[in-house]
């Protein structure tokens, strides 16, 4: 068999672990043929690829990012691409493509599987809002450099009696704010799923400095957004992959409760950090995982397929399963949040 293999969307903790045990199990296993598409599927449109054997993935297991580059594609390209899915089949001699990254990407993945390409997908993405799997690789490191990074603000927080407003990632799911938010601690948590109040984070720190604590830190998930009317903060444009670009809620925030509070507040962006470095122990074992189950069901003939954790166990579910609707913080996980604060 010949087994293609790329990575799309943003880039994520874990994604070299897939490509490692995708190649290893294909090789020592069943004696395959593994290629690697450059930059996502526009390395696929292009014919961009290399030969994958066990010498180029050896090393890469903690290494962050990914070895075969990642790209965003455009819609224009995508629909290119589904209607040339047979030609691609016969020119990259191919028997199977396994596709690793998030909700667009497995999305695009679910229209070449419907225009008759042989795919087995890979979810991944930091912010773990794939409804069909309990967990994806990437969300684990993430929620790990968030926590670390407000444990170390907390202490240059009380230092200087201020407000600390840590925005970290999550477009319209917010699991990395809500769970290094409670790991670290955080006195406000803001979630896409719910619009917060400025006033309820005012009093809440006033209550705090009231109480001697002399400091504050917010975590907010940068598709955060207040409720309407409480503070001044609009919708951004739509870029060319149909993603909103998003007016940085985190400086806003802080801006908006150094005014009413008369109290300096710093905005902290993680950004990009949270998706690079050394993946977690978990994160690896996960990936590691996806890419073992990955080959088995391209040779079961599992196509129109992807892995996906349940409990301890990895199952094949279908792509249109994916791609159905985000997986968002529901209501209790909130409240249990807000519990602790």
């Amino acid at each position: 068999m010949r087994i293609g293999v790329l990575t799309a969307g943003g880039d994520c903790p874990g994604l070299n672990a897939v490509i490692r045990s995708v190649v290893h199990r294909a090789i020592d296993n069943y004696g395959d043929e593994v290629i690697g598409f450059e930059d996502g599927y526009s390395g696929l449109l292009d014919g961009r690829y290399r030969t994958l054997d066990l010498d180029a993935v050896s090393g890469i297991l903690a290494r962050g990012g990914t070895i075969l580059g990642s790209a965003r594609l455009e819609r224009d390209r995508l629909r290119e691409a589904c209607a040339n899915a047979s030609d691609m089949i016969r020119d990259f001699g191919i028997d199977a493509l396994i596709p690793i990254g998030g909700e667009g990407t497995l999305t695009a993945a679910h229209m070449l599987s419907e225009a008759g390409l042989p795919v087995v997908g890979v979810p991944k993405t930091i912010d773990n809002d794939i409804s069909s799997t309990d967990r994806t690789f990437g969300f684990d490191t993430a929620v790990g450099v968030a926590t670390e990074a407000m444990d170390r603000l907390k202490t240059t927080a009380e230092s200087h009696q201020r407000v600390m407003v840590v925005e970290v990632m999550g477009r319209h799911a917010g699991w990395i704010a809500l769970e290094s938010g409670m790991a670290a601690g955080a006195h406000g948590i803001c979630l896409p799923e719910r619009p917060f109040d400025p006033d309820q984070l005012v009093k809440m720190v006033e209550e705090r400095f009231a109480r001697g604590k002399k400091f504050a830190v917010i975590c907010v998930a940068e598709g955060a957004h207040p409720s309407g009317g409480t503070m001044d903060y609009g919708k951004g444009a739509i870029d060319k992959f149909g993603h909103e670009r998003f007016q940085g809620i985190g400086t806003a925030l802080a801006y908006e409760l150094e005014r009413r509070l008369g109290k300096e507040a710093k905005p902290v962006i993680l950004g990009h950090v949270q998706r690079g470095g050394v993946p977690t122990a978990y994160d690896r074992v996960l990936a590691t995982r996806f890419g073992w189950h990955a080959v088995e069901a391209a040779h079961q003939g599992e196509f129109g397929r992807m892995t996906s954790l349940r409990g301890t166990d990895i199952v094949m579910v279908p792509l249109a399963e994916a791609v159905t609707e985000l997986k968002t913080v529901p209501k209790d996980r909130m409240d249990e949040a807000e519990s602790v604060f």
